[in-house]
């Protein structure tokens, strides 16, 4: 912090010696202070420091340099030699002269109050808000416009496009670049979300009498109000709508987590154990020991993984997760949340070594680091939740757990600035019963973004999202995240879904109900934060009358289903409208929503004014380039189109006009309460004596054109204009003795009468009144709505499944789906109950969607794994571009829509409940970690060959083609034989590897070989070929081995070179080449060809 320095406090400060040896001086003269020290062995110190007489100011002692006594004259400059070893290091303060009456030690003045340049007072205040939020972006608010300073204006002004001008101040220019207060929004996002900055919001506070003193008369002081960063937005703008926003804590062990001689990598912690532990084996199995299940099925590496403790939370809605997990786990869990941001102890940020960083580092998460703070324990939480832990959870959190979410929460706090919070009591999202789906599996299965391009279109979401609402968009991104394993909540959705199908006139009616709620879920948590508006209330009133409507639409259609336990009674029971109703009404009766339209317009018309005033600016000082870059162009043109539209309203002095007149707009209505109803009364009085007055002075004076007014700097006058002003004998040029004028034209006269002044003064008074009692309604209503905030989170939450359940109807009446059937499964994989996925007719979803914009049809395939006298796994092989990849992600696809309770675009379907999907379809390499694209692969096989218990489903494609044939298919046999006789889970296994179909048969694993091992079903697509040598692919799985790739097809097709495809036919049919061939030296023998 920085302050101006007391000049009566001389310190010695020595900045440039070296180490400890008196031989080591600095090249030059260094300043130190207000003393010059030179570069020589005698130091000559030269001072013009008068210190004051002992006398001249009581309680200041005259002070003295230590430790030699430097006689000094007042007002003579002295020079003195001093021994520059004899100086002491680092702050001299002065002793107390024996004269004191204080007997106490001077006390050293603090760091913050070093020299500076004597900046403005504003600029001080910048300068140090920026010094205390070092890591932030300052943004100041000046009146109506918000600021940067010094080196940042320099550094984002033209990030930010905004013009950098200099400042004259008395210590030299200063660097500042600012925008209108309008464009926060705009200006932040570019900060927060796209440079991931964070940003510091210092607001204008009213000084007190002290503080104006101190900034020489300045009305404001300038604090950082809140702290905004990515992971901390609440309700501004730019906002994901249709995405949470969550800020993730991580706690790490203090030991363990240093990376050792050999680093581990995030890709290499794919090869430890997992924390969401799926049930393991009970009893010995298939004749193989439980001892050596357990053995297979946990990390046998010689790599430590410890335990980490999680907690995420959403600052716009309230939610709070917390989960238990492993340093091998973590990054699946992080592709699960989707964090914005990331919090890590500040312990860890000098520790650049450690293990997590990589982790980190691979998905480009934003890391910030905080300090643990005096949150230890989960009592402590209390004072920021909604309602308490029952005790049966509470005994339940990890220590890891607890100590991630006082992390969080101390964070959270510190962004806030010491805004008071309610956020849902935290849910452990170990105890959900979710489907574990990997960070491999959620990319390649493309289950919110596609591989390619990273974008929505043309991923699973994509594809099913039918919701009307955001919070109905954000409650099913979660659950395509982790699908449901509890059957009693897929079969509830299910029936959900199928009575909305028999019931359109209900799921239309619903749906438009749905429409004109609002985004509830953020509205009450901008409440608990203590924001929100009064739109927000009206938007929140609206809401829940729609949620009333549609209860009763609910309470309706279950009656007429007469059963108690009927899904659409569960849910009218889940909703609660008692109190919330009785606050939609005090909400309808207190605020007057024309005059909040009427509010709006004034503000329009006050941005408009700081616009010009920004556009006058940058057209005087700036370039063409500034001018264009104030506001986007949509924006300016749409202000050109909507000048018609306001041109009835007030150009200039329109706040001046509705604040300081009588048509004052109010936001309450005047029965909002008794203090307000009684206040306007008295105002519309004071109006009609102010009418009263004017009309006696009119006749008084002989002036028609008298009026009364305010003017901000001359208060209440009356005032004349025209003929009334210029007539020299009336009684406006010799008005009575207690009317004194202020101010004269030839067309205009105002003075200063009593009677108006006085009325004035009530008028005044009555409005200011009338503007507290609005604010305290206004805080009342919104502490009903904290008091409501359970009730009204809990049937936000019940309006979000609706929409999702509405739109899963229209979805399968849209596209064709087919209502699964969904079993238990138990945790061995036993005869009697085996683990099944049936489906006939099936369809990928987004490749069918996409094919049918283009006109074409999707072939159907059958899946029966694990179905009676069918294999537990099947070994698919085929051409190339036939169709096998698509056929394992669409039944892993199938298998989660299924899970979250959605139809599915199959003729039938009977599915086990599923725990995991692991995937393994696809590679790149990974040379920022010195990882080869069979590295890659083979961390990917291990992860599954590790985790997959028998409730798994694994889809697996193309297992060691990254290196020879013969050693991939080594690899990919073992892989198979892995999932077969120790994960005994249900797979599908796509190769080019033909050979693998014999060891199958070899090791009599096929399924017509029976016994344990008899497990293996062999399917393959194929190619059509024509006389002419046209081909077409057979997409329709067919049972056999196909032990031809035509390879050479989709090289012609891909436009390989005729020749080049020639060489290779030839090749293939064994045949010599020549040198001559191709017009190149090719050797006669090839040691090795792979073809496929």
């Amino acid at each position: 912090m920085l302050s101006p320095r007391s000049p009566s406090v001389p310190r010695l400060r020595i900045a440039c010696l070296g180490p400890s040896s008196r031989s080591r001086f600095c090249s030059k003269a260094a300043t130190v202070g207000r003393f010059a020290v030179q570069n020589r062995q005698n130091v000559t110190t030269t001072s013009s420091f008068r210190p004051l007489a002992s006398g001249t100011r009581p309680g200041l002692p005259r002070r003295r340099l230590a430790p030699a006594s430097l006689a000094h004259v007042c007002g003579k400059k002295t020079r003195t030699v001093v021994n520059l070893d004899e100086l002491p290091q680092g702050i001299v303060l002065a002793k107390l002269s024996s004269s004191s009456p204080s007997s106490l030690p001077l006390e050293p003045e603090p760091e913050e109050h070093d020299d500076g340049p004597a900046y403005p007072t504003v600029v001080m205040q910048a300068r140090r808000n920026m010094q205390k939020f070092d890591n932030c972006v300052l943004l100041t608010r000046v009146g109506g416009f918000y600021e940067l300073y010094l080196d940042q204006a320099e550094e984002y002004g033209p990030l930010l496009n905004l013009k950098v001008a200099q400042k004259r101040t008395n210590a030299g220019p200063v660097p500042m670049a600012g925008f209108p207060f309008f464009q926060l929004d705009r200006f932040l996002k570019i900060l927060v979300q796209d440079l991931c900055r964070h940003v510091a919001i210092a607001e204008e506070f009213p000084a007190d009498v002290s503080q104006r003193a101190k900034s020489g008369g300045l009305m404001h002081t300038r604090k950082v109000a809140r702290i905004v960063t990515p992971g901390t937005l609440i309700d501004e703008n730019f906002m994901d709508s249709y995405a949470n926003n969550y800020v993730l804590a991580i706690h790490l062990p203090e030991t363990g987590l240093s990376k050792p001689s050999e680093p581990l990598r995030s890709s290499d912690t794919a090869l430890l154990s997992n924390t969401a532990r799926p049930p393991e084996p009970s009893g010995e199995e298939e004749g193989i020991p439980q001892e050596a299940q357990q053995h297979e099925l946990t990390s046998t590496n010689h790599h430590v993984d410890p335990p980490v403790g999680l907690a995420w939370l959403d600052l716009s809605t309230g939610r709070f997760f917390t989960q238990p997990t492993t340093l091998s786990w973590l990054g699946s869990v992080l592709s699960r949340v989707s964090p914005r941001e990331v919090v890590l102890d500040k312990a860890l940020e000098s520790d650049e070594n450690h293990s997590i960083l990589p982790i980190l580092a691979e998905e480009r998460y934003l890391v910030s680091y905080s300090q643990p703070g005096e949150l230890g324990k989960l009592s402590d939480w209390l004072p920021m939740l909604e309602a308490e832990v029952p005790a049966q959870t509470a005994e339940k959190f990890t220590d890891d757990e607890v100590k991630a979410g006082s992390l969080l929460l101390h964070y959270i706090k510190d962004r806030l600035q010491g805004v008071s919070m309610k956020l849902q009591p935290p849910q452990r999202f170990e105890s959900m019963q979710v489907m574990n789906i990997d960070k491999n599996s959620m990319r390649s299965l493309e289950i919110k973004q596609t591989i390619r391009d990273g974008l929505f279109r043309g991923s699973l979401l994509h594809t099913v999202r039918r919701t009307v609402t955001k919070s109905g968009a954000r409650l099913l991104n979660e659950w395509l995240s982790s699908p449901s394993t509890s059957l009693d909540v897929i079969h509830f959705r299910q029936e959900l879904v199928a009575r909305f199908i028999q019931n359109p006139d209900l799921r239309d009616a619903i749906i438009v109900l749905l429409q004109r709620s609002h985004d509830s879920q953020r509205l009450v948590q901008k409440f608990a934060l203590n924001r929100g508006d009064p739109d927000d209330l009206l938007r929140l009133a609206s809401t829940i009358k729609a949620t009333e409507d549609i209860v009763n639409l609910l309470v309706e259609s279950g009656r007429q289903q007469a059963q108690l336990d009927d899904c659409i009674s569960v849910m009218v029971s889940r909703t609660s409208l008692e109190q919330p109703l009785k606050l939609a009404q005090r909400i309808r009766d207190a605020i007057d929503e024309e005059g909040l339209v009427q509010q709006h317009q004034i503000e329009d018309s006050e941005a408009g004014e700081m616009l010009a005033l920004a556009q006058e600016i940058v057209k005087r000082e700036g370039s063409e380039a500034d001018s264009a870059a104030l506001l986007p162009a949509r924006v300016n043109s749409k202000k050109k189109k909507k000048s018609s539209s306001t041109s009835s309203l007030p150009t200039t002095t329109s706040l001046r006009d509705h604040y300081g007149e009588d048509n004052e707009v109010w936001i309450m209505k005047p029965g909002a309460s008794p203090a307000l109803s009684r206040l306007h009364t008295e105002l519309g009085s004071l109006a009609q004596a102010r009418i009263e007055l004017t009309e006696t002075l009119r006749q008084r004076l002989g002036a028609s054109t008298l009026t009364l007014r305010w003017t901000p700097g001359l208060g209440h006058i009356c005032h004349v204009k025209g003929k009334d002003a210029a007539q020299q004998h009336s009684a406006v040029a010799s008005p009575p003795p207690s009317f004194r004028t202020v101010s004269s034209s030839r067309s205009t006269r105002s003075f200063h009468q009593p009677e108006w002044t006085h009325l004035g003064e009530r008028l005044d008074k009555t409005r200011l009144q009338i503007r507290a009692e609005e604010q305290r309604v206004f805080s009342t209503l919104r502490a009903q709505v904290v008091l409501c905030l359970v009730k009204l989170r809990r049937n936000a939450s019940v309006l979000d499944e609706l929409d999702i359940m509405t739109s899963f109807a229209r979805l399968a009446l849209d596209r064709g789906l087919t209502k699964p059937v969904v079993i238990a499964s138990s945790i061995s994989n036993s005869s009697s109950q085996p683990h099944k996925t049936v489906i006939i007719g099936g369809r990928h979803p987004t490749v069918e969607s996409g094919l049918s914009e283009q006109g074409r049809t999707f072939q159907r395939n059958d899946c029966l794994v694990g179905a009676p006298g069918h294999g537990r796994a099947w070994l698919i092989t085929g051409p190339n571009m036939a169709g096998k990849s698509t056929f394992l992600r669409q039944n892993a696809l199938i298998t989660i829509m299924a899970q979250i309770g959605c139809y599915v675009p199959a003729d039938y379907a009977e599915l086990s409940v599923v725990d995991s999907i692991f995937t393994r379809v696809g590679s790149a390499d990974n040379l920022y970690h010195d990882q080869s694209t069979f590295m890659v692969e083979m961390l990917e096989t291990a992860a599954i060959l590790r985790r997959a218990t028998p409730r798994s489903f694994v889809i697996m494609d193309e297992v060691g083609r990254g290196t020879t044939p013969e050693d991939g298919t080594a690899v990919a046999f073992a892989a198979l034989h892995h999932l077969l006789h120790v994960n005994k889970c249900r797979a599908l296994f796509a190769t080019h590897f033909h050979v693998i179909a014999d060891l199958v048969a070899e090791y009599k694993m096929r399924l017509e070989d029976g016994g344990v091992a008899g497990s293996v079903e062999m399917y393959c697509t194929d190619v059509q070929e024509d006389k002419k040598g046209g081909f077409v692919y057979v997409h329709k799985l067919r049972k056999g081995v196909n032990t031809n790739s035509h390879a050479l097809k989709v090289a012609r097709m891909a436009g390989l070179p005729e020749p080049a495809i020639q060489i290779a036919q030839r090749i293939l049919q064994g045949d010599d080449i020549s040198p001559r061939d191709h017009g190149k030296h090719v050797p006669a023998k090839l040691a090795a060809v792979v073809v496929g």
